[in-house]
């Protein structure tokens, strides 16, 4: 219940004290919700069932053999599936609620269960032999089926991961602080279009309202394909040059600029702080970047103290912008 909405009212004089304090007191009683702690402890549930199934399995492949460990995983696979088909409302394009508490975790139980047969099959018997793509095309499209027809944003989620996987830029946070995230321009480019795919696809589905809500897992992927790309590509710029010989790192950050600006409209517009928190560190690690090499191009020792009091200046900006721009979202929501 907003409170401040119906403060505003009594202000106002729309209603009566009375009834202001008849509110306050409703709300004072209300119950404590534990529901996004269930659903956290049964996606943890998921998690560690489908983990726990693939040690299992690796414990005691010997003597189980292979046969009957893909058997096993198809008919929990098979099951999984069969029930969510069973139990699903009619489909729409709009949001539909799960029929029961149940059937989101049951589904991505059966999608990961899926990638696991997958997985397993061509580890084991190569199935799909060099094709490794169409290793990962199949579960691609079975996800996209699955996300859309059972309306599920956890699939939906690997989904783009498995896209992102098929087209060749891995995206788990293990390899970018290793260093091997985009490590070529080929790799750089195609971070860039399908993240520009992705926030295009946004845009459509709000645009054309084809499961709006699902606009938000999309743009969510597409940012940080984007900017993380753009800052890879300013890292990278500098590889096989002297720093006073190549000034490539300008134009990614001009295209990070270009980005970040329309995603903070974006974010302003659906009142997203996560998005602009996303926005800002990404900017203030793009801007430390290009004033770093350009007070290293200096060559004076006054660029060290010029560099700390930069630091110290952009972090209270940042902090400041974060808190105004949280203020804006909370008084334009309202």
């Amino acid at each position: 219940m907003n409170i401040r909405m119906f403060g505003k009212l009594e202000q106002d004089g729309l209603i009566s004290p009375g009834s202001m304090s008849n509110i306050h007191a409703a709300t004072g009683k209300k119950l404590f919700s534990l529901h996004w702690e269930l659903k956290t402890i049964l996606y943890l549930g998921v998690l560690l069932l489908s983990g726990g199934l693939g040690v299992l399995v690796y414990k005691n492949i010997d003597t189980i053999g292979h046969q009957v460990i893909l058997l096993a995983i198809a008919l929990a696979c098979a099951g999984c599936f069969y029930y969510c088909f069973r139990q699903k409302l009619p489909f729409s394009w709009g949001k539909v609620e799960a029929p029961n508490p149940f059937f989101d975790y049951v589904l991505l139980l059966g999608c990961l269960l899926l990638i696991t047969f997958i997985t397993y099959l061509q580890a084991v018997y190569g199935v799909f032999k060099w094709h490794y793509g169409t290793a990962t095309f199949i579960p691609l499209i079975v996800l996209f089926f699955s996300a859309y027809y059972f309306d599920h944003l956890g699939v939906l989620s690997l989904a783009i991961t498995n896209l992102a996987a098929w087209l060749g830029v891995n995206v788990s946070p293990l390899t970018f602080l290793e260093g091997s995230m985009f490590i070529t321009m080929h790799l750089i480019i195609t971070g860039l279009l399908l993240g520009g795919a992705l926030l295009l696809v946004d845009y459509l589905t709000h645009y054309l309202r084809k499961k709006p809500h699902f606009g938000f897992t999309y743009r969510n992927f597409g940012m940080h394909l984007l900017l993380l790309a753009c800052v890879t590509a300013m890292f990278k710029s500098s590889d096989g040059y002297r720093m006073e010989d190549n000034a490539s790192y300008l134009i990614w950050f001009a295209l990070q600029a270009g980005i970040s600006y329309y995603l903070y409209r974006e974010a302003l517009k659906h009142h997203s702080f996560y998005f602009l928190l996303m926005i800002a560190l990404y900017a203030y690690v793009g801007l430390s970047y290009v004033v770093v090499r350009l007070l290293i191009l200096t060559e004076n020792e006054g660029g060290i103290y010029a560099g700390i009091l930069y630091f110290i200046a952009s972090a209270i900006g940042l902090i400041i912008f974060l808190v105004n721009a949280n203020k804006k979202i909370k008084h334009d929501s309202l």
